[in-house]
């Protein structure tokens, strides 16, 4: 018999009917919809009222995850067989939006906890192999291997075999907005573009993983003739349609699919794209960037052409003793009855694996940063499966060491200008925040003592890194370090 698991969250549930092109499809009515969708989608609708408070089962099998909506009579109000036409993203701080063909939900969750545990079972869905939806997990066999370049062999493992979490969160429009209205991320790019117009008058422009084509428009307006653009998630029936209302089809060209998989029709002089994550390389969107140079030009251009990723010890207390005391919870010796202490252990270890997403103030780091360059023009995709780098901070300050912290810039570099946009504490806070990973055991040290080590970042089956840090005060001896999973963060401020 197969064995199933099952969670249940209090929810309230908005439907978001998409609009028909065709004029009889207007005239369809809704059971005949609901019935077209239950064939086609593998979903069942049956009527609901928004204001009601309704349950959200998440039953996981073997093979399959499914969603159920019930009322307070557990009659079922809507009911998904998570398979890969379905999509989904998180909307707000509490609400998830799920859509299967022309249907749309919006769960909103009672609190912002439970739509995390929420999206916490999906993940663990995805590394389980279990689920086949929002995060495809294709299990591929070894017969392939020793045919396939090794380097192939990594971006086909990356593209295919990892989860779809930032596919799914680059398909909403609510998400691209946030991207949008990030000032210093979008003026930053529409300055390096129209500051270096030399380079694109007149020129074929290739824009990588596009979102709503909000650059290959800036292309256009710096004068390039034709702009391809590469998008494989549902965005790219968005950006279709502001290219059309906009009246460029003749000069915008979408490219729907994986930047690894389609053609474009011509080879092109700049590349353009927006694949920074967190620390620079969380999602491993990078890698995609670096694979469409295949269709570069020699002397051709990327924006961005390079990144710094910095790193610098810090010391913060507060934040240290915040996130152990996360734990306290599984301490509980008679939760409902039951005795929790017994994860105590692993819950620590697990939140301490956590990076958290925030900003500080300067005066938390103990010594000035160290970066680590990564030219794009230069590297190659594989390069960046394992990436060393070394450290040796000389104190200015005394106390504990509690970790080290991360920050990235990138650069724009043109014929004429070269424009910076950067995420340090300094600067204006965009998108990606800073990151902070903690040390296991803080470290004491002295001004004017040093402090050695290295950052192993190893690239990942869930489109991301594993974070292997070392540290040594070298005059004490004393060392410490963490295994960090960049792929799982902690946001300890509010999300973009």
């Amino acid at each position: 018999m197969e064995e199933k698991s099952e969670e249940s969250f209090p929810v309230r549930v908005f439907s978001l009917q998409e609009e028909l092109r065709a004029e009889e499809e207007h005239m369809e009515t809704h059971e005949e919809l609901q019935e077209e969708v239950s064939r086609e989608q593998q979903v069942s609708v049956s009527r609901q009222r928004a204001e009601q408070e309704l349950t959200l089962l998440l039953t996981t099998g073997r093979e399959v995850q499914q969603l159920t909506v019930q009322d307070a009579n557990r009659t079922s109000v809507f009911q998904f067989t998570v398979s890969e036409e379905m999509d989904c993203c998180q909307v707000g701080g509490q609400s998830f939006l799920v859509t299967l063909g022309k249907l749309s939900l919006l769960l909103q969750f009672k609190t912002p906890t439970d739509m995390k545990n929420f999206q916490q079972l999906l993940r663990t869905g995805d590394d389980e192999g279990t689920r086949k939806g929002c995060a495809e997990v294709e299990k591929r066999g070894n017969q392939d291997e020793g045919q396939t370049p090794r380097h192939l062999m990594m971006l086909e493992t990356r593209t295919e075999d990892a989860p779809t979490q930032d596919y799914q969160f680059h398909s909403c429009l609510s998400q691209q907005q946030v991207l949008l209205q990030d000032y210093p991320r979008t003026t930053t790019y529409q300055k390096a573009i129209l500051l270096n117009e030399s380079d694109f008058r007149g020129k074929v422009v290739l824009d990588v993983s596009c979102g709503s084509a909000m650059l290959s428009f800036f292309a256009l307006q710096a004068g390039a003739t034709k702009v391809y653009t590469v998008e494989s998630s549902p965005m790219a029936k968005y950006a279709k349609i502001l290219v059309q209302s906009n009246g460029l089809s003749d000069r915008i060209e979408i490219l729907e699919g994986k930047v690894e998989e389609v053609s474009c029709p011509e080879l092109v002089d700049v590349l353009v794209s927006e694949p920074m994550g967190h620390m620079l390389l969380s999602d491993r969107l990078v890698e995609s960037f670096l694979h469409a140079k295949k269709w570069l030009k020699p002397h051709g251009l990327m924006f961005p052409s390079s990144g710094d990723i910095h790193l610098a010890p810090f010391s913060d207390e507060q934040l240290y003793f915040e996130h152990y005391a996360r734990a306290t919870f599984w301490q509980q010796r008679s939760f409902y009855g039951v005795n929790l202490s017994a994860l105590h252990s692993a819950a620590m270890d697990e939140f301490f694996r956590q990076p958290i997403v925030d900003t500080f103030d300067m005066p938390v780091l103990m010594a000035k940063s160290v970066k680590h360059c990564i030219n794009f023009m230069e590297t190659k995709a594989e390069d960046l499966n394992r990436i060393e780098i070394p450290f040796v901070f000389t104190l200015l300050q005394s106390g504990l060491i509690h970790g080290l912290a991360f920050w990235f810039d990138v650069a724009y570099v043109g014929s004429k200008a070269a424009v910076w946009l950067s995420t340090a504490p300094t600067e204006p806070l965009t998108r990606w925040s800073q990151v902070r990973c903690l040390l296991q055991t803080p470290l004491f040290a002295k001004p004017g003592q040093t402090l050695s080590g290295t950052v192993l970042l190893v690239a990942n089956k869930r489109q991301s890194y594993d974070i292997h840090i070392s540290a040594t005060v070298d005059q004490s001896g004393f060392t410490s370090g963490n295994v960090l999973d960049l792929k799982n963060p902690y946001f300890r401020i509010a999300t973009w």
